[in-house]
């Protein structure tokens, strides 16, 4: 039973997942990109980043379409999430200079001092790739809870849940101090998530790049970006975090969905529509209602503003990265 605190906004419609991808629109752009991670048994414990990033142009033929560019990391990362290796396909100069960083704020950092900002605008997609290192390596444990079998020691008690919880408290909305997550005694059909179906659409297999097949354990963080103009720049987007279940299929823990409308001339934000369909606490959705504070905002200012303006308890730390990655739309 959800906590029925009258203070806390419980969103009874969540879950309800987005369901796959729309068709492709006529002159249209899409970047679709995914980070699939697995825990080789080979390499105790370490976990490998498989991560693709694709851009496609669609004319006005809806079924065939123009691959812009396609980038492909392959990444080690410790359970501590240091970056063991990484590489690149294409190749991307300087890319190994990440090696030692740790996924988090200082990651992007890194970013910045290795390509600086005004190279970074080129908008090779292997950036967004590396910039969504820090959220997947901390999001990823979770998938091996979907595993009890395979993982009886993810199997964990609510004193251990509760102890990881606490050490998270103030780093978003969600773990605010007082809200649920910390609730005594932990009543654990508060952690929302639900089963989603395929990203790609049944009559559109082309509209997503094609994704990694496991059978064993894997989390996915997943992105989709339309883009065209009209008077405005319009576009719609998603951001998913999943997965891999025992039977088949996947279970979200993160989805939003984004309608973003930009000035044409000078990409200014004119309207922010955010819907959440699946997040972990009732309290995370309020964050939706603080992102408005981005209409007004350049679109090539987004990743400095969202940090800036929805710093930890003002923000959902994945809403953040949904709205980021749109700093690459302009």
């Amino acid at each position: 039973m959800l906590n029925e605190n009258p203070s806390i906004t419980n969103h009874p419609e969540l879950p309800n997942p987005l369901g796959f991808a729309p068709l492709r629109q006529q002159k249209s752009s899409r970047r679709t990109t995914s980070i699939d991670v697995t825990w080789p048994q080979e390499m105790r414990g370490t976990m490998a980043f498989d991560a693709i990033a694709r851009d496609i142009y669609t004319a006005e033929n809806t079924v065939d379409f123009l691959v812009i560019q396609q980038d492909n990391l392959l990444d080690s990362i410790d359970a501590d999430r240091y970056i063991k290796a990484i590489s690149a396909n294409p190749k991307l100069a300087n890319v190994e200079e990440f090696v030692g960083h740790r996924g988090g704020g200082h990651l992007r950092l890194a970013l910045d001092e290795i390509y600086g900002e005004d190279q970074q605008r080129d908008y090779r997609p292997a950036f967004l790739l590396i910039d969504d290192i820090s959220g997947a390596s901390l999001v990823a444990p979770w998938a091996r809870s979907k595993w009890p079998k395979l993982e009886p020691e993810h199997s964990l008690g609510p004193e251990t849940i509760r102890q990881i919880r606490q050490k998270m408290e103030g780093v978003c909305i969600g773990f605010a101090p007082g809200n649920s997550a910390f609730s005594s005694p932990l009543d654990q059909s508060i952690h929302r998530s639900a089963k989603v179906p395929p990203l790609h659409h049944p009559e559109d297999p082309d509209g997503w790049h094609q994704l990694p097949e496991h059978n064993s354990i894997t989390m996915r963080r997943a992105r989709r970006i339309d883009l065209w103009l009209d008077e405005d720049i319009e576009v719609d987007a998603m951001f998913q975090d999943s997965a891999s279940l025992p039977e088949g299929g996947r279970e979200a823990v993160h989805e939003y969905h984004l309608q973003v409308s930009a000035e044409a001339n000078t990409g200014i934000i004119k309207r922010n529509q955010i819907t959440p369909h699946i997040l972990p606490f009732p309290e995370c959705p309020r964050a939706v209602n603080n992102a408005q504070k981005m209409v007004g905002t350049p679109l090539s200012e987004l990743r400095h503003s969202v940090l800036e303006n929805l710093r930890k308890t003002n923000g959902c730390t994945h809403v953040n990265d949904a709205l980021r990655a749109l700093a690459d739309v302009s």
